[in-house]
């Protein structure tokens, strides 16, 4: 287990969630790696709690999809597949297509600010190979971009695929080392929506995500050899 595996504890939130948030979070960045099992005793002493969170913690991330439970052996973090890395990107892709189309119609003066200030910071993360940032900022060039749709309905669909899509994003950007492609990439995004060219915007969204996609299957390849 990771030393990192810390409860950070938070006064305004219950234990049983402050379990919860560190243990899926272990999961998104690899900390906790697929097919680790999940042992209640071991996590309850590394993280200083009783069994009770940690219990209630695994329930609620096998319903998220980010734990299973095996028989005779109890849970563990849910593997990733081919088909699971091609069914949840093809469908990020469709979504970045249609964000990109309604925001080149609907984003206002203020959200294209806001896209270009997210669009610098990410770009200065990836100079300097800053990891976290470069993932907090992607994060929210495409939340930024979503919001502005202003489609509620979009933008819920896309946060119940928030996890899957997060712990690919994180495999991505952690193996890359270069960020060249995903710098031009989203600023062609902008360029084009500021632009309010559609077609245009919507053939680089769907490749930025294609071309993600092709990577990550690639490291989960070299993983599995």
């Amino acid at each position: 287990m990771d030393d990192k595996l810390k409860v950070n504890l938070n006064e305004y939130l219950p234990l049983r969630d402050v379990v919860f948030n560190t243990l899926r979070e272990a999961i998104l960045k690899g900390e906790l790696v697929a097919g680790e099992r999940l042992m209640e005793k071991q996590l309850a002493e590394r993280m200083g709690v009783s069994r009770t969170p940690i219990r209630e913690a695994i329930r609620k991330l096998e319903l998220e999809g980010l734990v299973v439970m095996i028989p005779r052996k109890g849970a563990e973090v849910a593997r990733v597949t081919h088909k699971d890395i091609k069914d949840v990107l093809e469908v990020r892709g469709a979504l970045e297509e249609l964000a990109v189309k309604i925001a080149c119609e609907k984003m206002s003066e203020r959200d294209l600010e806001d896209l270009k200030r997210t669009s610098d910071a990410f770009q200065t993360a990836c100079s300097e190979k800053d990891i976290s940032s470069i993932i907090s900022k992607d994060v929210e060039f495409h939340d930024t971009i979503f919001n502005a749709t202003e489609n509620e309905k979009l933008i819920h669909i896309v946060n119940n695929l928030r996890e899957q899509i997060y712990r690919y994003r994180v495999e991505y950007i952690r193996k890359l080392g270069n960020y060249d492609n995903l710098v031009r990439e989203h600023n062609q995004i902008l360029e084009f929506i500021e632009n309010r060219n559609v077609e245009q915007a919507r053939e680089i969204a769907l490749q930025h995500i294609e071309n993600q996609e092709k990577a990550v299957i690639e490291i989960f390849d070299k993983k599995n050899r």
